[in-house]
């Protein structure tokens, strides 16, 4: 207990928080003026809980209606045969063994390594998510995103730090916090915490290791803002993020839809505002803001570093996310469509199912082809196949 409590007073040293000659005795709240307090971060949890059981409402009673109405319809994907010891393998050791471990598992199952390398595939591509699963967490993105914006630029068209980025720092950290600002920070870091919640559930695409130091990252930044009262600072960073995202889950949508066009036209736009927002307004009005405007009311502290370390960490993020995007939209400027997400799963194994179908039926066709053809040969020639006929010893045919 009382090492909990030095462990408590030590982190919640003024040097952590607060610039050079200001202490916790400064931030002392009255009956108007209310300053942010770590332990309504708490509150986030519940609301996060919250929204993960609107999210499973939404999905089921909304989106997937929806998606059955526009014809989003799942691929029929055949199942894998019940195999204990391939079973096995593949939830202990690796769902994608290499050759070796193949022919030695072909060997166990007494089976074709052709036959236990199909039944790895088939056995992948069951724990691949529906196209339906996929439109349905779209439309729940895009439904937060869009009110999440709107709500931000709702309670910031009104502020002076939107317009003149220096008036985030103007009394600096003496800044009290308004309800509408609370509200917006506690949906914000609610949604987040709920995406960490469902990580397990949620469709997995390629950089599924990015978007984990991407939600830490922000979920710490967001919550470390708030308790340093970086409040200003960081309702930007969240309207900024959203701007693009309104863009990013319609145009997946309408991927899934088979619209091409539409989506063709939406990722353009979403390419635009994604490239404009992350790597110019970001970086000006963010990072410089953080960095440069800020050291003119204070001296740096531990939270001027975290903050620009953590913004840093994002920004990073945005350039690998610009990356492939300007891929993307070099390959489509090239082909004149999109590409697939780079950052989903590709169904590899489907295409290698239907190479060896399609080699089976024209193998199959060949066989038939010359059937058809010997059977035609002999009703021109008037005479039976060779199996109504009757050898003789001697070596003559004598007919049936």
């Amino acid at each position: 207990m009382r090492m909990a409590h030095s462990l408590n007073e030590w982190l919640w040293q003024h040097k952590f928080w607060l610039p050079p000659g200001i202490t916790w005795e400064d931030m002392k709240e009255s009956e108007d003026i209310h300053y942010p307090k770590p332990r309504d971060l708490l509150l986030s949890i519940p609301f996060a809980l919250i929204l993960v059981v609107i999210r499973c409402v939404f999905e089921r009673a909304i989106a997937l209606p929806i998606s059955a109405k526009l014809g989003v319809k799942d691929k029929l994907r055949p199942k894998a045969q019940p195999i204990s010891i391939l079973e096995t393998f593949y939830t202990v050791n690796c769902k994608n063994p290499k050759e070796g471990e193949l022919i030695s598992l072909a060997k166990q199952c007494d089976l074709p390594v052709r036959k236990v390398e199909r039944w790895f595939r088939r056995r992948r591509n069951t724990d691949r998510p529906s196209l339906s699963k996929k439109f349905c967490e779209a439309c729940w993105r895009f439904t937060f995103y869009i009110v999440s914006f709107f709500t931000g630029l709702g309670v910031l068209y009104d502020k002076p730090w939107l317009w003149d980025h220096r008036e985030c720092w103007t009394g600096y950290p003496q800044q009290p916090l308004q309800p509408s600002l609370f509200w917006y920070y506690m949906l914000e870091l609610s949604f987040y915490c709920s995406l960490v919640f469902t990580l397990p559930f949620d469709v997995k695409r390629k950089d599924f290791k990015e978007q984990i130091v991407h939600h830490a990252a922000t979920i710490f930044l967001i919550s470390f803002s708030y308790c340093a009262n970086y409040i200003r600072i960081g309702t930007l960073v969240m309207v900024i993020h959203d701007a693009s995202d309104c863009f990013l889950e319609p145009t997946k949508i309408f991927n899934y839809m088979k619209w091409k066009k539409t989506c063709d036209s939406l990722f353009m736009i979403f390419s635009a505002v994604f490239l404009i927002s992350r790597l110019v307004i970001f970086p000006y009005t963010v990072l410089y803001n953080t960095y440069y405007y800020s050291m003119e009311i204070f001296q740096p502290f531990f939270g001027y570093y975290f903050v620009n370390a953590l913004l840093i960490t994002l920004q990073l993020l945005h350039i690998f996310w610009s990356c492939l995007i300007i891929h993307m939209v070099y390959k489509f400027m090239l082909q004149g469509t999109m590409e697939k997400d780079m950052r989903s799963e590709t169904e590899e194994s489907d295409v290698d199912e239907e190479r060896e179908n399609m080699m089976e039926k024209e193998k199959n066709g060949i066989a038939h082809f010359s059937n058809v053809t010997n059977r035609n040969y002999i009703q021109r020639n008037g005479s039976e196949p060779l199996n109504n006929r009757a050898h003789l010893t001697n070596g003559h045919v004598k007919e049936r």
